[in-house]
């Protein structure tokens, strides 16, 4: 059974609801998974923007996600769900979530949010570490991954 990652904020393919974006409240949309595969240590969830102007900027990346867990509640925010999850730097230069901010003007962006499971935690990792340097890091560690895709523009 392959992995699934869906939101009930928005479908795959469909718009971002204002309220997880910098023109709302800048909120994490919920997500819940399914089908995380046998050997699985641990999970990441990361939110790219490749459609950036200057290129792909990364919103989001938690990682060190409990692989028993089935799910994301709604503004995860800037501060860990539980000890152990951890949260990058993001291209704001905070950490935690950043929504999406896509210059006004464009056609809308599409955000892609990953779920990686991954054969084992992230260690290695400072505090200050960037989303980049997660995935990074994580990339030898992955064992299977999903998209959800949504849009937003301004």
């Amino acid at each position: 059974m392959a992995m699934t990652l869906t939101s009930p904020a928005f479908a795959q393919g469909g718009t971002i609801p204002t309220a997880h974006t910098c023109d709302g409240q800048d909120l994490s949309p919920a997500f819940a998974w399914t089908g995380v595969p046998a050997g699985t240590v641990s999970l990441m969830l990361v939110c790219d923007d490749p459609d950036a102007p200057n290129g792909t900027f990364r919103h989001w990346a938690a990682y060190n996600i409990p692989a028993d867990w089935t799910g994301l509640k709604a503004g995860h925010g800037a501060d860990p769900a539980a000890p152990g999850v951890r949260q990058a730097v993001n291209d704001f230069r905070k950490p935690g979530y950043g929504g999406p901010c896509p210059p006004r003007g464009d056609k809308p962006h599409a955000y892609h949010f990953r779920l990686a499971a991954l054969g084992d935690w992230i260690v290695s990792a400072s505090h200050a570490a960037r989303c980049l340097e997660i995935q990074e890091l994580a990339r030898p560690l992955e064992i299977e991954a999903v998209e959800l895709v949504g849009f937003y523009g301004r």
